[in-house]
């Protein structure tokens, strides 16, 4: 597990397919803080052969590979130990595994991950794992039991795999919201994230030529507590960077706070801006500074 006070932060994670050597260096290219090299729902089955060797290349033509991921085939599917096999030679800064059932699919990952390491002269467990934990039915079900799973560094959420295993025909409301189901599933991730002391990563908007509502929402969601945002098109990034940044004002707000209950050492409650704050006011405006970089005494 991660503490929190090491939280490990990234906050777009643009995903390439590992067919397309064009769009991997693409990715590899942006200002995404993670570039997410896809051999799962990017690739069509008969590609799935070609995407691991054109992949594995790609990476060992990388200088650094630190901010390069690979997100493999599900754990229980006949491709995850064939990707693993391709990729770790070229030293990926990390694995997004998809359709996790709980924890112990982490534990599992681990065990490849180790012998994999091993083989190929890599630093035993220095390779990160993000887990997307609500596409099954199953996994929304153990949302809180990642706390203490090896190597996890982050928690992220689906929601049309999880429309799939439901036999559902839609996942959003007529106004474009998502469904209660799936509004679960975002609630559960950070929840979840927050539980294992990890960070929440909200997924993707599908439809990315809408920068404004990307914008909306990615704010809204860096305020509810998630710290990045999946990214399916270059465009993208920018926004979701620039939203997961809090602004000068909170900031500055969250200093304030800092500073008062520094200067009034012992209380549990102090007037500001006329209302009243406690400790849990103070955690969060910690928190939010370190987020931004700043430090909080």
């Amino acid at each position: 597990m991660t503490k929190a006070t090491e939280m490990f932060s990234a906050r777009s994670w643009l995903f390439a397919p590992g067919d397309s050597e064009k769009k991997m260096a693409k990715a590899a290219a942006s200002k995404a803080d993670i570039a997410l090299i896809d051999l799962e729902d990017a690739v069509a089955p008969g590609e799935k052969a070609k995407a691991r060797t054109l992949t594995a290349a790609f990476l060992k033509a990388q200088a650094d590979t630190s901010r390069l991921w690979v997100r493999i085939n599900p754990l229980a599917s006949e491709h995850a130990l064939h990707d693993l096999a391709a990729v770790m030679p070229g030293k990926p800064g990390g694995i997004m595994v998809p359709k996790t059932r709980g924890g112990h699919d982490l534990v599992l990952l681990d065990h490849y991950l180790s012998a994999l390491e091993a083989a190929n002269g890599i630093a035993l467990r220095s390779t990160k794992v993000l887990p997307l934990i609500t596409e099954t039915a199953e996994g929304m079900f153990t949302t809180g039991t990642y706390k203490g799973a090896p190597r996890l560094v982050a928690m992220t959420w689906g929601a049309e795999d999880l429309a799939a295993a439901l036999g559902a025909s839609e996942t959003r409301n007529p106004d474009g919201s998502y469904g209660f189901t799936y509004e679960l599933a975002r609630s559960l991730c950070l929840c979840g994230a927050g539980a294992a002391g990890v960070a929440a990563i909200d997924t993707i908007q599908g439809d990315y030529k809408d920068l404004d509502s990307l914008r909306k929402r990615a704010i809204a969601c860096r305020r509810a507590g998630f710290r990045g945002m999946l990214a399916i098109h270059p465009a993208q990034v920018e926004v979701i960077n620039e939203a997961f940044m809090p602004s000068a004002d909170e900031i500055a707000q969250a200093q304030e706070i800092v500073d008062l209950f520094a200067a009034n050492p012992g209380v549990g409650a102090i007037g500001y801006k006329g209302r009243m704050l406690d400790r849990p006011h103070l955690a969060r405006a910690r928190q939010l500074l370190q987020f931004a970089g700043r430090s909080a005494s």
